[in-house]
């Protein structure tokens, strides 16, 4: 006997029974936020604006401006701009609470596929009232706008880190946030109902056709565990950007409704950033050109042309210095600064002798020079056990042209001055000094690495062995320069072991690491119990 059976099924069964069974079934759809539900609500969805800068009068940066909650629309809204701007480089500067993870994914792959730049800040239209600095007035029909840009209370939560990751240049401004915390899955069930028409053959049901007739929602849950295929996609993407995995152990340490904040020491380390803007640089200046001209608005200058570089051809000195902005028990470091000769080492010696045991910083700024002086240095600091780090130093009293006049050099012992990272430099064979010290630091500065000569190259890395630099990788990158000499971001500089640790905002190069035992009112921010952040140091 056989017969058509018609009916209408309309139950909830668990999910593990769907390949069984044909009736109304909840069907999971999971998606991913890196935050709570409550928290994506404080923004509107992200909107991009083509910025101009106010703050110059010809030749003005634009960039685009992306500020909101990251939802699934997110990523055609950013397609549609990328495609207006063409082949133009313009930086994305983000502000954002976070939001869809998948959305984030797609958002830092269109950004590195279009090889443009990611930084972290806010945008204030032109003409917009204090309390709706994005006013829909400012902005004019094709979207474009005039404005500036701030990085002080800026943040780029959650999800939006994965968006930042996405640029080839990733400038961590010194006050703004960049914050991570768990990713959270939400798994949203939908009840579906079916028509079903089965078929009875001698005595057996056999299903013959089978339609959707209706869905409803069944609620939905959600879970900050990271599963297997989330852990997955987000090891991969870090991967593909080229930051961390360290990264994730930063992000599952804090719950949905925590933050936390990845200071840009350890943003470099990760390789999360790769620039941290200087004090007098904003966000969505441009990264300038090997060829930028002096007047250009961008950031991250080439040394070889800025104003600081000081005179060729002027031999390195050795000065004992203070910090002229402190009163009792100041910091001393030693300054080295000028090109590296045959005699260099000797004065050096000479240097290290006077201070017996004394342990001070060598603060460098150089273009290099001589290599086997560099070599013999380089082994005077390592046995000595002294710190080097890059920065410039400044005599009061004297002219810019010439910073370390002989008018202001005290006649017998230390000198009075002052060190900055900023704009500071250590290029060529002074990196050979520099990976010397023990720690090596660097803050905002310059450093710069030289190819040798093909009959050097076994002496070179040889040394560079010695020094506890990780030759092989270094040896590959050296080799593949075109160039003589280049300039490396800090974040490859501590993967190589060139460095192994930044000098955190608010402190300077020779800000020597206190004892134990220091009194309170010395002057030497980085103290022993909180050490200097290693390359491999553990963040939770």
């Amino acid at each position: 006997m056989r017969s058509a059976i018609s009916f209408f099924v309309k139950s909830l069964f668990p999910l593990i029974l769907l390949a069984l069974l044909v009736v109304t079934l909840p069907i999971g759809a999971a998606t991913s936020h890196a935050g709570g539900q409550k928290k994506q609500a404080g923004q509107p969805p992200m909107r991009f604006i083509l910025v101009r800068s106010l703050l110059c009068m010809e030749d003005c940066p634009e960039w685009i401006s992306a500020e909101g909650r990251i939802t699934s629309d997110t990523p055609a809204q950013l397609r549609k701009i990328l495609k207006k701007i063409g082949d133009r480089k313009l930086p994305i500067v983000l502000l954002s609470e976070g939001g869809e993870v998948d959305a984030a994914y797609a958002m830092g792959r269109m950004i590195r596929k279009a090889g443009l730049e990611t930084t972290v800040g806010g945008t204030r239209l032109k003409d917009c009232p204090a309390e709706d600095m994005r006013c829909d007035a400012a902005v004019a029909k094709d979207g474009a706008s005039l404005g500036d840009t701030y990085s002080y209370g800026a943040y780029c939560f959650s999800a939006c880190p994965l968006v930042f990751a996405g640029g080839t240049v990733r400038a961590a401004p010194q006050w703004a946030f960049i914050g991570v915390h768990q990713i959270t899955t939400i798994y949203s069930k939908v009840r579906v109902s079916y028509r079903i028409e089965y078929k009875m053959v001698n005595g057996k049901k056999t299903e013959i056709s089978r339609k959707e007739v209706g869905r409803k929602s069944a609620g939905q849950s959600s879970s900050t565990k990271l599963g297997k295929k989330a852990a997955a996609a987000l090891t991969a993407y870090l991967k593909e950007m080229g930051v961390s995995a360290d990264l994730i152990g930063v992000m599952m340490s804090a719950t949905p409704d925590k933050i936390n904040v990845v200071p840009p020491e350890d943003a470099i380390r990760m390789g999360l950033a790769t620039d941290v803007l200087a004090y007098n640089e904003w966000p969505g200046m441009p990264l300038c050109a090997l060829d930028a001209a002096a007047e250009a608005v961008c950031h991250r200058r080439p040394a070889a042309v800025t104003s600081q570089t000081p005179p060729e051809n002027r031999p390195m000195d050795f000065l004992l210095m203070y910090d002229g902005n402190c009163q009792d028990e100041c910091t001393q470091w030693i300054s080295a600064e000028g090109d590296i000769t045959a005699e260099t080492p000797a004065r050096l010696k000479a240097t290290l002798k006077m201070l017996g045991e004394r342990k001070l910083p060598v603060v460098l700024q150089s273009n290099g020079g001589d290599m086997d002086a560099a070599f013999a240095m380089g082994r005077m600091i390592r046995a000595a056990g002294l710190e080097t780090s890059i920065g410039r130093t400044r005599l009061p009293n004297c002219p810019t042209l010439d910073p370390r006049c002989k008018a202001s050099m005290a006649k017998s012992g230390p000198t009075k001055g002052e060190v900055s990272a900023g704009g500071a430099y250590c290029l060529s064979t002074c990196t050979l000094v520099l990976i010397s010290g023990t720690p090596r630091l660097v803050g905002y500065s310059d450093i710069g690495l030289v190819r040798p000569a093909t009959a050097r190259e076994t002496k070179f890395f040889a040394y560079v062995d010695e020094m506890g630099v990780n030759a092989g990788t270094f040896e590959t990158m050296m080799r593949a320069a075109s160039i003589e000499q280049k300039t490396i971001p800090r974040s490859q500089a501590l993967e190589l072991g060139i460095i192994n640790g930044i000098i955190p905002y608010g402190d300077e190069p020779g800000s020597r690491l206190c004892g134990p035992d220091a009194k309170e009112s010395l002057r030497c921010p980085r103290k022993a119990e909180a050490g200097i952040a290693p390359a491999a140091a553990s963040l939770n």
